[in-house]
């Protein structure tokens, strides 16, 4: 017999969790707002996530069976956003095994048209906070100067930790020829020539101070003679938090932004792994002598702040692309930080 899964809610108002000494509460913050990029014009050619009606045609027949038809999913952009909602499911359930706490899930904007900016609403019962910049450019998400404020109050407080993660910039150029040779390079036709996001999450890093900049969207390599990612090249001996124990890889996803280190010497910010890249499509970032790209950074706590700030991509919180062993102990191991 199957077993049934727990009833699901929505549009209910958020019920903090208590503290208990040892157990992390996580909270997953989406920038993006959704009504803007769920009502975006399906005729544009840039800058929007696709509608639902694409990926299936894109990944025809994967989404061929009645739970996916127009009866009983959304078959527009916002159907796709939700796949994003579904595809965290599996790491909110292994970080709540972990900690005994739910994973508390927050929009800035939510379907509701409810405005969520990051406050103590928010933060006051958590712990560990992964920030998600899955917003166009376009849509204009910045933090305000009292979220600025109430995140930097939160990092003072022992035992903080906030996961940034900005995704891919792809096609930041005019050049229409160098869009398509990013385009041809990552190869997924539901990713257009140019698709620019995070600005929230670059303000965050800007006004905390770390000095990091989200570039590309970067296909990695393969490991040789298979279809799995290959194993990441990491440093071992800067991972203080134990986040890479028993995790060789991350997860596969055609574009993933290169993190790129812009002031302090790596004294502000360490690179804990890199990513090799595939080197059989041409891009800018390889033709420029790269062959790996910083996937996995942190910047420990300082004389402003008590908590650790890391920069990891959203993909690796979520299953579009597959999951495995290694990507859940990650997910662990960010659960179950000292």
């Amino acid at each position: 017999m199957s077993t049934l899964t727990p009833a699901r809610t929505y549009n209910q108002n958020h019920i903090p969790r208590k503290y208990t000494a040892g157990k992390r509460r996580l909270s997953i913050y989406w920038t993006w707002s959704y009504p803007w990029e769920s009502q975006r014009d399906p005729a544009a050619l840039e800058n929007r996530f696709s509608t639902m009606t694409e990926v299936r045609t894109a990944l025809w027949p994967h989404y061929e069976t009645p739970e996916w038809s127009a009866a009983n999913f959304l078959q527009g952009i916002a159907g796709t956003l939700e796949l994003f909602h579904r595809s965290t499911l599996g790491f909110q359930r292994i970080a709540g095994e972990a900690t005994g706490h739910p994973v508390a899930v927050f929009q800035r904007v939510d379907q509701a048209g409810y405005q969520l900016p990051l406050d103590e609403r928010v933060l006051a019962d958590t712990d560990t906070l992964l920030v998600f910049g899955l917003d166009h450019l376009l849509s204009a998400q910045e933090a305000a100067a009292a979220e600025i404020e109430a995140l930097q109050h939160w990092l003072k407080r022992e035992g903080t930790c906030l996961v940034i993660g900005p995704h891919h910039d792809v096609g930041s150029t005019e050049s229409l020829e160098q869009r398509q040779v990013e385009y041809l390079h990552h190869g997924d036709p539901l990713v257009p020539r140019q698709q620019r996001f995070s600005q929230y999450t670059r303000s965050l890093l800007a006004a905390l101070d770390v000095p990091v900049a989200n570039q590309w969207g970067l296909r990695p390599a393969l490991a040789q003679g298979t279809k799995s990612i290959a194993p990441l090249s990491a440093f071992p001996d800067l991972d203080a938090l134990g986040l890479l124990k028993n995790v060789p890889t991350l997860n596969f996803h055609p574009h993933l932004p290169h993190y790129a280190v812009t002031g302090g010497e790596g004294k502000a910010v360490h690179v804990l792994a890199r990513q090799p890249l595939d080197l059989t499509r041409p891009h800018p970032f390889s033709a420029a002598g790269n062959s790996e790209f910083n996937c996995l950074l942190w910047a420990p706590p300082n004389r402003q702040r008590a908590g650790d700030i890391i920069v990891a991509d959203s993909t690796n919180f979520t299953t579009l692309f597959g999951g495995t062993e290694s990507l859940e102990n990650f997910w662990r191991n960010l659960a179950l930080m000292k």
